[in-house]
């Protein structure tokens, strides 16, 4: 919105600082931040009031999360509204890219919510059916993959780009669309699995956004492109700015979610979070590249997806628990100690994605 303010500039004065994406993306930021600290309280205030007993805890669950019965959730709002605020405000409005990591991003928020809502109304963990979820979560993949290839340009469209082999692309036809749907919900169901401890969730999802981000900022730009020998994508640059509003709102919420946590993110959270992180990606045509950056929250879905085929085939269990941060914790790892190495690890391979820019 505040892009349009160039209007006035004559190129050397106040308003010509709109035109630049890091200001505006440092803009976002202090925005979706201000407003994590000027309405979390009052937010978690009504979700304690509204849900009576909270999220419901997992019987089978370890024994130390039954301290955090009548704990809220749906602290997701908090995070959404940050970063829906904030690129409204700081991004142009007329950039696709945008309006597409949005609409992710409200959407699976909507299923989230949807869910959230069903499990502390009925005080059960079932919530929405799981094949109802999936259901609605590709049906919105659907429509933004095929947004996002619309406006790739011509020699990208239904490519898939890997990244270091930076002169190849695999034309996948009709087939990139399902792949890019598997990428998009894949991203958002494995950011849910991660949900599971305080504030375990919502940093790794930072720094990988602040990882994809700085991606899309540089394939939007055509000289970066050029120096870094990548493929470009006009308009991805105006994604650093909704990064930057992800950031600040999930600062402003992981204040309140440090252990012990005031507030759950809940699937409102989760799901929104991680369909945004795979529209990203799909946007940048960096998809091979998320699952390098997002690894933690794929070696999170896949203990899910070995536990569970393994137990159907042998009735034994590869983990304790799954996913694997339950897994730790049935061992004795403290909570804290979890969460942070879980964050060491986000971090080390957030570094390894953004080198694979440069790496032939």
């Amino acid at each position: 919105m505040l892009y349009w303010l160039t209007a006035w500039s004559d190129g050397g004065d106040f308003f010509n600082l709109f035109r630049y994406i890091t200001f505006r993306s440092g803009g976002a930021f202090l925005t979706a931040l201000f407003f994590g600290f000027l309405f979390g309280p009052p937010l978690i205030n009504v979700l304690r009031r509204k849900q009576g007993k909270g999220q419901p805890i997992r019987d089978d669950g370890p024994e130390s999360h039954f301290a955090k019965s009548g704990t809220p959730t749906m602290g997701g709002l908090l995070i959404v509204g940050a970063l829906l605020t904030s690129t409204l405000i700081w991004a142009r409005l007329d950039n696709p890219f945008v309006w597409l990591v949005l609409f992710v991003t409200l959407s699976f928020g909507l299923i989230g919510f949807a869910d959230d809502y069903a499990k502390v109304s009925k005080q059960n963990t079932s919530g929405v059916p799981g094949k109802v979820r999936l259901l609605l979560g590709f049906l919105i993949a659907g429509l933004a993959s095929y947004w996002a290839t619309m406006y790739h340009p011509e020699p990208l469209q239904y490519k898939l780009a890997l990244p270091v082999f930076k002169d190849t692309l695999i034309n996948m036809g009709f087939f990139f669309i399902p792949f890019a749907m598997v990428v998009i919900v894949g991203a958002a169901n494995a950011v849910n699995l991660t949900d599971g401890l305080d504030g375990l969730a919502i940093m790794p999802v930072m720094i990988a956004a602040g990882a994809l981000g700085i991606i899309a900022y540089a394939v939007g730009r055509v000289d970066y492109t050029e120096y870094l020998d990548v493929h470009y994508v006009p308009g991805t640059g105006e994604i650093l700015i909704f990064v930057a509003g992800l950031t600040g709102g999930g600062l402003g919420f992981l204040w309140y979610n440090a252990p012990p946590a005031a507030v759950f993110m809940g699937d409102t959270g989760s799901l929104a979070l991680g369909g945004a992180l795979g529209a990203i990606a799909v946007a940048a045509k960096h998809e091979v590249v998320l699952a390098i950056v997002g690894g933690l929250f794929v070696v999170e879905a896949m203990s899910v997806i070995i536990q569970v085929l393994y137990f159907k085939r042998t009735g034994k269990r590869v983990f304790l628990m799954a996913p694997i941060h339950h897994h730790y914790e049935k061992k004795g790892w403290a909570e804290p100690q979890i969460v942070i190495r879980f964050w060491i690890i986000a971090l080390i391979l957030a570094i390894i994605g953004l080198a694979t820019l440069k790496v032939r």
